[in-house]
């Protein structure tokens, strides 16, 4: 099946312009929902914010998100009109239950962090989320909190696993987790939410609601509500309801829609209610290789369900959440300078990172990155990524290549299973250009500077990523094939990704590095 898309004034400006072969400078600007008109549009993040959940807390809403085998992990997100969103941190800063983390002895691709949850109770943030069975090891269930949503935050593990968790404080002091897959279950924990209290009830099962999952609970006017999706990614959003916390529920399809991106329907999220009582839902669609990506619905009661949308689709654009007033643009941060002492939020590592072999301190105004044994990007630690967006992103990096030591290989990727990348591979006393895709050398060139520019554009359209290089950072010549982008690593987007890594198993551990000046989107 062929798709065709007529793009808008401001896209068009972002597509390739090619001159004798040169790509020329252009402008690349993040997705924004925020119409400035007092209205948005859908998307709300055009880029892979998986199974969000939304909460409240006086006038300022908080998005949590999960990540998989990122770190670190559990993005939350923040904002004062449910439009304009900024990172504001992460509830996991690593994972130290398993070597496989630090791509010791294998690997954690798809673990970590899944369908997290969030709520405020008595002064303290708490996220939860679930960890799925990997390689035989049983799956287990995460509790953090946090006084102030920057952090530091508290890791408590449970030994119960409670798949696709919706955490919930009652309003009689009982707190309780739902979760589970087509058979649903409810699990009171103690007082402080860190342990459980009684074990597991099964309070649902209907085979009409396959993979029933991803439940958020709430107490709305005396009943209890569930909220989860039903049916995967071609998915839809179911609705429970009961006058017991136990049940009996009684359900009710609350918007079953795809006609923003067909074939995958609008499903699982989480509902908040603004201070003037209006209710909006933040709910995800499956948008290939750019990821699961998060749609805001206004909701309409009707006998008592909370209903998406308007008349039963989703909206494409529609007047902003009645806040009463009025905030400036704002998207999450892509860009990186590299010149404070942290990294900016929107970069995550994959699994683990060294500690040891990186910095931002030791040449100012640089990232610098040390060379780890890997044989091929999948298998190199301190890679660091962050997501790629629609319709369209590209990313540029200024790379100084003068510590590279023979092995040594550095740049730029688009990283999932398949990836591809473009970077300088030193060999020997020379260097070399190559481009990589999908594990197999495509183009190699000499290279003998000391400076390069490297680029990477992803279009949404046909799920292809292209790669460029410079000389002296304007004049771009593209380079080797395009990447396909695919979804080899299941429920996790494509990335931009930094990296170096050393591929000659035969010698000593090598002293290399690479110094990365900026990361511009």
């Amino acid at each position: 099946m062929r798709y065709f898309f007529f793009l808008p004034a401001w896209a068009c400006l972002c597509l390739l312009l090619l001159t004798d072969n040169y790509l020329q400078a252009q402008t690349n600007t993040s997705w924004t929902p925020d119409n400035g008109d007092g209205t948005f549009k859908n998307p709300l993040m055009w880029g892979d914010w998986p199974d969000p959940d939304i909460i409240r807390v006086e006038d300022t809403f908080y998005f949590v998100s999960t990540s998989m085998h990122y770190v670190p992990g559990c993005p939350v997100a923040v904002s004062q009109d449910l439009v304009n969103w900024k990172m504001a941190g992460y509830a996991v800063p690593r994972y130290e239950e398993d070597p496989r983390y630090n791509l010791e002895g294998g690997n954690m691709y798809l673990s970590g962090s899944w369908a997290a949850t969030i709520r405020h109770h008595n002064g303290l943030f708490y996220v939860g989320f679930c960890t799925p069975d990997m390689d035989g090891r049983k799956g287990h269930f995460s509790m953090c909190t946090a006084k102030n949503i920057e952090g530091p935050w508290t890791r408590t593990i449970f030994p119960e696993y409670l798949y696709d968790p919706g955490l919930f404080f009652d309003d009689d002091g009982k707190v309780y987790v739902a979760h589970g897959q087509q058979k649903l279950f409810i699990t009171e924990l103690n007082s402080d939410a860190l342990s459980v209290k009684t074990p597991r009830r099964e309070i649902y099962d209907n085979r009409d609601y396959p993979y029933l999952e991803g439940s958020h609970m709430y107490k709305i006017n005396g009943k209890y509500y569930i909220l989860g999706s039903t049916g995967g990614t071609k998915g839809r959003q179911v609705c429970l309801r009961s006058d017991n916390v136990y049940g009996p529920y009684e359900s009710k399809v609350v918007i079953k829609d795809d006609h923003s991106y067909p074939g995958n329907g609008l499903h699982q999220g989480g509902m908040v209610q603004l201070k003037n009582g209006d209710w909006w839902f933040i709910i995800m669609q499956d948008r290939g290789p750019i990821g699961r990506v998060p749609n805001l619905e206004p909701v309409t009661w009707v006998d008592g369900w909370p209903m998406l949308g308007v008349n039963g689709k989703g909206v494409d654009t529609f007047p902003k959440p009645g806040i009463g007033k009025s905030y400036p643009v704002t998207v999450p941060a892509t860009s990186d300078e590299f010149n404070t002492g942290t990294l900016g939020l929107q970069w995550q590592w994959n699994h683990n990172p060294d500690d040891s072999k990186w910095s931002l301190s030791r040449r100012q105004g640089y990232l610098r990155l040390y060379a780890g044994k890997a044989r091929q990007l999948a298998d190199a630690r301190n890679t660091l990524t962050q997501r790629v967006e629609g319709p369209y992103s590209e990313g540029t990096v200024s790379l100084d290549l003068s510590g590279l030591k023979p092995g040594d290989v550095a740049g730029l990727g688009v990283f999932q299973s398949p990836s591809a990348y473009v970077g300088v591979r030193c060999k020997g006393k020379n260097k070399e250009l190559i481009m990589v895709n999908n594990d197999s050398t495509v183009t190699v060139l000499p290279y003998t500077a000391s400076k390069i520019w490297l680029k990477a554009m992803v279009q949404e359209k046909d799920f292809t990523a292209a790669f460029a290089y410079s000389k002296d950072g304007q004049h771009f010549r593209t380079i080797g094939n395009a990447l396909k982008m695919g979804l080899g690593l299941d429920w996790t987007a494509n990335r931009f990704a930094l990296f170096l890594f050393n591929t000659d198993m035969t010698r000593p551990e090598s002293k290399g590095y690479a110094d990365f000046d900026w990361f511009r989107r």
